[in-house]
């Protein structure tokens, strides 16, 4: 328990201090425990590093800013600590594969690496077994609806190989073509989150069963579609599932939805070919 309260805790103190200067070192004393200790509990978890986790937090809101607000790049890049506009042009590039000036035209979405979610349940016998992610604006998504509504729920075929074979920076290339044709699936009319490492979903907005598969069917019509990366072609490929929700979603806890989709996803994993709905 010892190293999920410091996990937590860094977790918290970062969230809290993306648009301060945030050095390792005051994060592990935030925590009450040295910088080594800090470090390697922080890779154990997440399989990388403080200062990775800080940069792609800061980029997703980024996004959401350049989104949803009127601020000026300039302006959006001193919020988060960046030097000069021209370093985070190249920072925000490297996670979005577009310039800052081109996000809008060119994406809906804006949580290409959203919140850990610290959870002890996820810690047994002191061995981490994984990770959540803050799905609140998936959750907001689907409280205010009156009628039932399907939400698609992707994930990435053999995503493990690419980062053991390959290399975590082409497992971020891979998680952004994901993203992204979740994304233009969705298109400006439906909301595209990611849920997971390598796991994404789609909240329709409709009841209709077969509306809900052809928005899947925009995404697994590219399955096989190669994705490049320095040089090499990595094959890319997503299984769908759905769950339906009911109007009175209300009564599904926040824990439970995210299970729930965790449980359609698994569902897909018995057959790469068909698309699962589950009700």
């Amino acid at each position: 328990m010892k190293n999920f309260c410091i996990f937590a805790d860094a977790v918290n103190y970062i969230e809290d201090n993306l648009c301060d200067d945030i050095s390792q070192e005051d994060i592990a004393a935030a925590c009450f425990c040295s910088l080594s200790t800090l470090q390697k509990v922080w890779r154990y978890c997440t399989h990388t590093s403080v200062k990775e986790y800080i940069t792609k937090r800061r980029l997703t809101r980024c996004a959401e800013d350049i989104a949803h607000t009127d601020m000026t790049l300039t302006d959006i890049a001193m919020k988060y600590r960046y030097n000069s506009p021209e370093v985070f042009t190249r920072a925000f590039q490297r996670l979005w594969g577009v310039s800052p000036s081109k996000f809008k035209t060119q994406w809906n979405s804006t949580g290409i690496f959203p919140r850990i979610i610290p959870d002890e349940n996820t810690f047994k016998g002191g061995i981490f077994m994984g990770r959540r992610v803050d799905i609140s604006e998936l959750y907001n998504e689907l409280r205010p609806t009156e009628h039932d509504n399907w939400v698609l729920c992707f994930d990435i075929v053999h995503f493990a190989e690419v980062n053991r074979n390959i290399g975590r920076d082409a497992g971020d290339v891979v998680i952004r073509e994901a993203f992204h044709r979740v994304d233009a699936a969705a298109g400006d009319s439906m909301a595209a989150f990611r849920i997971g490492g390598d796991e994404f979903a789609i909240v329709t907005g409709t009841d209709d069963k077969a509306a809900a598969e052809q928005i899947a069917q925009k995404v697994t019509a590219l399955n096989g579609h190669p994705v490049g990366f320095n040089g090499r072609d990595i094959p890319l490929t997503l299984r769908v599932g759905a769950i339906k929700l009911s109007a009175s979603m209300h009564i599904v806890r926040f824990c439970e939805l995210f299970d729930r989709m965790q449980n359609a996803i698994n569902e897909t994993r018995n057959s790469e070919s068909v698309i699962f709905f589950k009700s």
